[in-house]
């Protein structure tokens, strides 16, 4: 009996203990509520919007707005700018994308150990990351100029100028990205590297692995995960490319640097004043980048596995 009697007393004692699990569940919806209004009110929203207006009529200033499904997506795939602009912007996105993954491992690499002159080389590699795109643009723009750039007397003996060619531009653009973003993409890559175990090394090295084959079967395979972050953001920054070539070429030479962004932005402002066309060209860029995304998350995955 009075081994029941104690049981029943720890049990109480149990249950008198036990928190209500309401108020755990209230203060999270509570903490979440801001973001979620944020997500909301500044995504999801105009998400929805952006939705209606590619299956709608919708100018700009003045008209009769209605249902048209899906007419704005039959124009938009046969606007005459349209192939071009896909075209031309996956060339840029896998030429800044190359460039930018390998210099900002190369970087990574350099200043991978910790010591007085590698962090002076970090904060160095770092510093064009901090200006704004836009800002880098008019820079770059300077001095790309054929009037005002300190290098005119150079492109003046050479005859060529910067942004005077499709293929110039494109050069010169993408260099601008490498300048102002090598440094963020080798801090993504350092943060990787400094995370792979320093015994995995010595492990390597005493199995007699020269260097090359520490980088091929250790350093590589441990980086997939950072790999795989740094691939989705460049390669979707680099479809969404807006500013650098709205400022340092417009979409010239002969309209031969216009990417998708500089489409939506003409469709909707310039020319036709469309919104409901521009809403589709968006649209479809959504869905690709979500299928190109998912791409290459899964195939990062099934390597890793």
């Amino acid at each position: 009996m009075s081994m029941n009697a104690s049981t029943r007393t720890s049990h109480a004692g149990r249950r008198g203990r036990v928190r209500p699990r309401g108020r755990p569940a209230l203060l999270g919806w509570l903490y979440a509520t801001p973001t979620a209004v944020f997500v909301v009110a500044l995504f999801v929203l105009p998400l929805g919007l952006v939705v209606r207006m590619s299956v709608s009529r919708w100018p700009l200033l003045t008209g009769d707005q209605g249902l048209n499904a899906p007419d704005n997506f039959e124009k938009a795939v046969n606007h005459r700018f349209f192939t071009d602009s896909v075209v031309f912007t996956v060339k840029y996105t896998v030429l800044a994308t190359v460039l930018l993954l390998v210099l900002g491992l190369g970087l990574a690499l350099l200043v991978q150990e910790s010591s007085r002159w590698n962090n002076l080389l970090r904060a160095s590699f770092l510093i064009p990351s901090a200006l704004g795109l836009a800002s880098a643009s008019l820079l770059f723009y300077v001095l790309y100029s054929p009037f005002a750039s300190p290098l005119k007397p150079l492109m003046d003996s050479w005859g060529f100028t910067f942004l005077g060619s499709s293929n110039g531009a494109l050069l010169s653009t993408t260099f601008l990205i490498v300048w102002r973003f090598a440094g963020f993409y080798m801090v993504l890559m350092l943060v990787g590297l400094q995370g792979i175990p320093a015994q995995v090394y010595e492990a390597a090295r005493i199995d007699g692995a020269s260097r090359w084959q520490i980088f091929r079967t250790v350093t590589l395979p441990l980086l997939r995960p950072t790999l795989a972050l740094t691939t989705v953001l460049c390669v979707t920054g680099s479809l969404l490319a807006f500013e650098q070539f709205y400022i340092l070429t417009k979409g010239g030479p002969d309209n031969s640097t216009i990417t998708v962004v500089q489409l939506i932005y003409s469709v909707a402002f310039q020319g036709q004043n469309d919104l409901g066309v521009a809403a589709a060209i968006s649209v479809i860029v959504l869905l690709a980048l979500i299928l190109i995304n998912a791409a290459q998350l899964r195939a990062f995955r099934s390597e890793e596995s």
